[in-house]
């Protein structure tokens, strides 16, 4: 008996990674000490810091893959994955060094993966970040041929004394909101709950109020807000990326206990497929704001800045958030 007796093709893997091995090199800078295939991944510490910290982080795009599969489009999951994890370690205030990934499947398509990878090393470029690794792993017992889970762990650097942990926000500063590209990578287990089980409809059904099919919605890629954020992130206080938990389970992170954030939610105008998904799950408003951005990808907290729009200021007071206009009742 064979290995690809038992549903693992070795061969297949090698011939994916041979084939866009050049792709992933086309992320290196001068710090990467290593290529693709060693045991390890090597990247020099840049110069210039006096005391360098570095900031890991892991996440995955979660059941935004089922959406991806169904469709048959995969390269917007790639940059989803980057995009999400340089946002993560952003609201620390590092800079993004370099990303490893891991693919695991069921049996291996060369077409799927190779996709993925292109929209990882287009977001990684984009985001000056090195892909310096990662693993693909087929087991065929775990799942099943159509289905695979796909992770990264980045690490970035930051000074020390620079570390964004939301011990400078302070009364009186201002909390602005950037927005979002639609759902992002979060709610996505609800979102295919209503849309397939609810209103029972296809990823190719046009919706009037979106003026799109919803697949097009549901696979906007998750936005990266680095470039814009970081020429100004000594000036921040804090930062909240708006993932899963919302804003309910996210602003607390950051606050300090004698402080409130206060947000009005009046101040934007929620995007329609939030409003949509609201009303088809029959979703009372409060829950909409646990579970979703809701237009709002990335929180400010400064003292004043261009970015985004004024959504709130910070308060005295016990409690860590108010949002001001959510109602316990549906959209």
């Amino acid at each position: 008996m064979l290995y690809k007796d038992a549903g693992v093709n070795i061969n297949e893997a090698e011939k994916a990674l041979a084939g866009f091995k050049s792709k992933i090199k086309e992320t290196y800078n001068k710090f990467v000490l290593t290529e693709t295939g060693y045991f390890g991944a090597a990247y020099q510490i840049p110069d210039g810091y006096k005391k360098p910290v570095l900031v890991s982080s892991i996440d995955s795009v979660g059941t935004k893959v089922l959406i991806a599969i169904k469709a048959g489009r995969y390269e917007g999951l790639g940059e989803d994955l980057v995009n999400h994890c340089v946002n993560d370690i952003l609201t620390m205030g590092a800079k993004p060094l370099y990303i490893l990934d891991y693919f695991a499947c069921g049996k291996l398509k060369k077409e799927t993966i190779t996709s993925i990878i292109k929209g990882m090393t287009n977001a990684c470029k984009e985001n000056d970040c090195a892909l310096i690794g990662g693993e693909t792993a087929e087991m065929p017992d775990i799942y099943s041929d159509e289905i695979f889970d796909f992770a990264a762990e980045i690490t970035g650097i930051v000074e020390k004394n620079k570390i964004i942990n939301g011990k400078r926000i302070k009364e009186g500063q201002k909390v602005y909101g950037l927005p979002s590209s639609g759902f992002h990578t979060n709610g996505y287990s609800l979102i295919r709950r209503v849309i397939f089980d609810e209103l029972n409809i296809s990823l190719d059904s046009y919706i009037p109020e979106l003026q799109c099919a919803l697949g097009e919605i549901l696979l906007k890629p998750h936005r990266s807000y680095y470039k814009k954020i970081y020429p100004q992130i000594d000036s921040i206080s804090g930062l909240v990326h708006i993932t899963g938990g919302g804003f309910y389970n996210n602003i607390p992170r950051i606050m300090p206990e004698d402080l409130i954030c206060y947000i009005d939610t009046k101040r934007w105008e929620v995007p329609p497929e939030f409003k949509f998904i609201a009303r088809a799950g029959k979703i009372p408003e409060k829950e909409m704001f646990t579970v979703f951005n809701m237009g709002i990808g990335m929180i400010v907290i400064a003292e004043k800045c261009d970015l985004g729009i004024e959504i709130g200021e910070i308060k005295k007071g016990k409690g860590s958030l108010i949002l001001d206009g959510v109602k316990d009742t549906n959209l």
